[in-house]
């Protein structure tokens, strides 16, 4: 598919009587960068430049329905249908048990989660999978966003891919992206004990003609379900996910407490460490007070 939107690129280039230097400083990137993407050797496009090459080079947005049949090619097959189907969907309803949702991902933090995937190839390969993950995230800003509801396994939270550093940054994105108006994240704490999705995690996709699909994924295989009494099995599945996780404010109380005892850094003081600090500012103020008073203050005498 790389190849195939490489010759369409080239196609539309000549066409329109371009050079490549010349359809670069249109789309602002270097020469080299179309040489690239017309022979299918470097990295893949990003959706925002697809955007540009389709008006600049008047091709009637076929690169853009090109697009997301290329950065399939750097996930797994089993993946690869589930990603065209939330590309379109209106609602996207996760359950995670492991990890960050790819929607919410850092790129450190999907850098460190893909590193250890055993398709992987090289480091080249790396890097076109996190590409990849983050061009998926445009969508969630844009003007046809989706509702997006994540219900996170506390063991998210908990488990430190990538390091604390990596960890801090994206337990930082889950509280910033949760205050969008179309974002809900939920945390489903251990204390809940058992449920209907312990063997993996669970999306339920809301199509734009109102119908649904369910997708299970489990470290090495997915599975997409498009019966309708079996999506409904695995929506109402979800739905008892949602009752049983904490509400969403609370749930960020918690993403900010993994944050300061799990994953502080020195700007984010532990609540001891606020006492302490605290403490010590009110003696040291008592100590300024007894210094410019000349004296100690008297204590009462009790009465007789």
């Amino acid at each position: 598919m790389a190849a195939l939107f490489g010759s369409r690129l080239r196609k539309l280039r000549v066409a329109a009587g371009l050079t490549q230097a010349e359809v670069g400083a249109l789309a602002h990137v270097v020469s080299s960068r179309i040489a690239q993407l017309e022979r299918a050797t470097g990295a893949k496009p990003t959706l925002e430049l697809t955007r540009v090459l389709d008006k600049e080079l008047v091709a009637d947005e076929l690169l853009v329905d090109l697009w997301p049949y290329v950065y399939r090619e750097a996930f797994p097959d089993w993946s690869q249908a589930f990603i065209a189907y939330s590309a379109r969907a209106t609602v996207i309803r996760q359950y995670s048990s492991h990890a960050v949702p790819g929607l919410l991902q850092t790129p450190e933090y999907a850098r460190a989660l893909l590193s250890m995937g055993h398709s992987l190839r090289d480091a080249e390969h790396l890097e076109e999978r996190v590409a990849a993950r983050l061009d998926r995230q445009v969508r969630l800003t844009g003007p046809d966003r989706p509702e997006l509801w994540i219900v996170l396994d506390e063991a998210v939270l908990r488990r430190p891919v990538g390091g604390a550093a990596v960890m801090r940054g994206q337990l930082e994105k889950l509280l910033r992206m949760a205050e969008e108006p179309n974002i809900t994240v939920q945390v489903l704490p251990f204390d809940q004990g058992g449920h209907g999705a312990l063997a993996g995690s669970l999306s339920v996709l809301v199509m734009p003609d109102g119908t649904k699909i369910a997708y299970t994924e489990g470290a090495h295989h997915g599975q997409l379900t498009e019966e309708p009494d079996e999506v409904e099995q695995f929506d109402l599945t979800y739905d008892q996910l949602r009752a049983m996780a904490l509400p969403p404010l609370m749930s960020l109380d918690l993403i900010r407490s993994a944050l300061e005892v799990d994953y502080r850094a020195g700007s984010i003081p532990s609540r001891s460490d606020r006492r302490r600090l605290a403490q010590q500012q009110l003696q040291q103020r008592g100590g300024r007070r007894l210094r410019a008073g000349g004296g100690r203050i008297p204590r009462r005498r009790p009465r007789p």
